[in-house]
C-alpha cells in the first residue's frame, strides 16, 4: 500500500502585495519642526539669544539674564550645563578681580576725602 502524502502548500508562491503600512507597525509618520536657539555670550556677562524657524529669523538680539543661561542650560542636559558653567565661572572670576579693585580704588578714595576735610 503505498503512503499517501498531504499537499503541502508551497512556500514559493508570493502574498499578494497589500497597500498602506506594515503590519505591526503602529507608528505614525511624524511631522518635525525645526527650531535654532543660538545663545552667545561675553566674558563680560551680556548674553543675548537668536531664534530661528525653518531658515528665517524669529527672534534676533533678545538680552537674556547669565542666571537664565545658567537654568535653562542645567534643564537641557548635564554636559552642555558644565560646559556653559565653565564659562560663566571665568566671567565670576574677572566681575570678583574687578570689584576688589574697585573696592580698593575706592577706599583710598575715601581717605583721601577724609584728609581733605580734616584741614
Amino acid at each position: 500500500m503505498p503512503a499517501e502524502t498531504a499537499a503541502a502548500p508551497t512556500e514559493s508562491t508570493p502574498a499578494p502585495a497589500k497597500r498602506g503600512r506594515k503590519p505591526g507597525s503602529t507608528a505614525r509618520k511624524t511631522r518635525t519642526v525645526e527650531l535654532t536657539l543660538t545663545v552667545t555670550g561675553t566674558l563680560d556677562g551680556e548674553w543675548q539669544a537668536e531664534l530661528s524657524h525653518s531658515g528665517s529669523r524669529v527672534v534676533q538680539g533678545l538680552a537674556i539674564p547669565a542666571a537664565a543661561v545658567s537654568r535653562a542650560a542645567a534643564e537641557l542636559h548635564e554636559d552642555i550645563s558644565k560646559a556653559i558653567e565653565s564659562v560663566l565661572d571665568v566671567a565670576r572670576e574677572q566681575h570678583q578681580a574687578r570689584l576688589a579693585e574697585l573696592e580698593e580704588e575706592l577706599t583710598k578714595v575715601k581717605q583721601a576725602l577724609a584728609d581733605l576735610q580734616e584741614g
